[in-house]
């Protein structure tokens, strides 16, 4: 247990309460095709039961999936059997991963057909999160296919609880709010032009989930050299105290905005998970006093 535990907080415009890091699954179920710095082993289900605990012990109860994933989502269902009621779900429409290779399909056929197939994995009857997975032609696909028209029908039905898309351009991420619940936006010390986005949420009481906000794990490599050092040997101390301010620096970044409701993050170290989370806890905790 930490002394610095996460406090969840409601995304706007919704009723629905998410601690302020999100664990990204994607590790649990697909390890190809991956945009990480570095190699990883999926976690079988003995080390993925031990994350999630860990993750519930931080005060983490938003989990992050999606049929892109690979089996994210059908080793979620058996693993959280008996602790549903614990867990806030986010998953994904559109994009599909087989044998090794990602493809898209917005139509609204599949998209019905996404979500009932994501409810009988996930063994559950409702998901309280879905969002459109962009191929990075935002626009098109939101005028064209009419998906999240599709998840508003949803919605009504009591299958999902909140719609939205997760998005890759200022045009498309404000247009979904304009449509929709919640909008997943790229913010990092490294990537910040969709900040309109995060504007417009705020002035128009929207959700925000932000994705990449330690630049896809390259915000905290501790084999990676602190700036200007390239050209002399690092101690691993060094790297670690590095690596623990560039991970400061994008906490404070991100949850500066007030639009942020909460950050995915896809680690399956533990040491990481929970050192992010008591970084997370510390930053929120300094910018309310």
């Amino acid at each position: 247990m930490t002394d610095y535990r996460l406090e969840s907080r409601v995304i706007a415009g919704t009723d629905i309460r998410v601690s302020p890091i999100g664990f990204g699954t994607v590790k649990l179920g697909r390890d190809q095709g991956v945009k990480y710095p570095s190699g990883f082993k999926i976690p079988d289900d003995r080390e993925a039961v031990s994350l999630l605990k860990l993750a519930q012990s931080l005060g983490i109860n938003l989990l992050d999936t999606a049929p892109a994933y690979g089996t994210s989502e059908e080793r979620l269902g058996p693993l959280l059997k008996g602790q549903r009621e614990d867990w806030v779900i986010c998953s994904k429409v559109g994009e599909e991963f087989e044998n090794g290779e990602s493809h898209f399909n917005f139509t609204p056929e599949h998209i019905r057909f996404s979500i009932e197939r994501s409810l009988k994995r996930l063994n559950t009857d409702r998901i309280e999160m879905v969002l459109v997975h962009s191929n990075g032609d935002d626009v098109h696909i939101i005028e064209q296919y009419g998906c999240l028209e599709v998840l508003e029908d949803l919605k009504k039905e009591g299958k999902i609880l909140a719609s939205g898309m997760s998005t890759k351009t200022v045009e498309g991420g404000i247009m979904a709010l304009e449509r929709s619940d919640i909008a997943m936006v790229t913010y990092n010390l490294k990537e910040q032009a969709e900040k309109p986005v995060l504007d417009f949420a705020l002035e128009n009481g929207k959700g925000i989930l932000i994705k990449k906000a330690l630049a896809s794990g390259h915000a905290c490599l501790e084999g990676e050299d602190p700036v200007g050092s390239h050209e002399r040997k690092v101690s691993p101390a060094v790297r670690r105290k590095s690596s623990d301010n560039l991970v400061k620096s994008s906490m404070e970044l991100v949850f500066s905005h007030p639009a942020t409701s909460a950050a995915v993050i896809g680690t399956i170290n533990p040491k990481h998970l929970k050192s992010n989370a008591e970084t997370c806890a510390r930053v929120i905790k300094a910018q309310q006093s």
